[in-house]
């Protein structure tokens, strides 16, 4: 209502019978389906450092990105790695999983556009010189192939899907917000046996470790929700 300066509720839901658009909009701002690239920029600026000490083993660097929704959380790991000269981007591969193929597909090609209450710019600029691993054409924004060829895209279900194995660094995050008590713990045991010893586990700000789990990681920063695996 702010944005569109109406005042009062009635004029607003008349807007919303008259204007398709802006029932889109008012959708795609309540979405559950939330993500953006480089969200919170703080925990970025950490997980920067974390990619920084994994790389400087000169090996290859496995990375998951979990619940990756339309692929904007692994591509901005695949653009930090490529922007960043103390990472060395040819190590690192990235997996990134949804349950939901729809997502899945949209999120391989790598396209995104900004809307009345979605700025792509915005979300890219705590990246400097974004443009050179992301073309922009007006309101849509295309990840290079750069980029897209770091991130590996397929269907996984945290809930009764395989653990996988070895990976350096897992992100899930504000996945958990949605989750009800029954299946947290067993998703984050699939994403703690999927961890090797010494890798990296982020969560959401607003979200906790299960007491259960918490003997089996060392916190690396409490309030970002960054954590080592004993």
């Amino acid at each position: 209502m702010r944005r569109t300066g109406i005042e009062g509720y009635g004029r607003y839901q008349k807007r919303l019978d008259e204007d398709p658009d802006e029932r889109d909009a008012l959708l795609d701002a309540l979405s559950v389906n939330v993500t953006s690239f480089f969200r919170n920029p703080d925990v970025w600026d950490e997980l920067c450092d974390v990619l920084r000490s994994l790389s400087d083993d000169r090996r290859r660097v496995k990375l998951w990105s979990a619940a990756c929704s339309d692929g904007r959380e692994p591509y901005s790991l695949a653009l930090l790695a490529l922007s960043d000269p103390e990472i060395d981007a040819s190590n690192v591969r990235i997996t990134a999983t949804d349950i939901d193929r729809e997502v899945l597909a949209k999120a391989r090609q790598g396209v995104y556009r900004s809307t009345r209450t979605t700025s792509i710019a915005d979300q890219l600029d705590p990246l400097d010189g974004y443009e050179e691993f992301v073309h922009r054409d007006g309101d849509t924004f295309r990840v290079s192939e750069r980029g897209k060829r770091l991130v590996n895209f397929e269907r996984h279900d945290l809930i009764h899907g395989r653990s996988k194995s070895d990976f350096d660094f897992v992100s899930c995050r504000n996945l958990f917000i949605y989750i009800n008590a029954e299946h947290k713990l067993p998703m984050l045991r699939t994403i703690t046996n999927s961890l090797r010893d010494g890798g990296y586990l982020v969560i959401g700000k607003t979200e906790t470790l299960p007491e259960v789990l918490k003997e089996e990681y060392v916190p690396v920063d409490k309030r970002l929700r960054i954590y080592m695996k004993k």
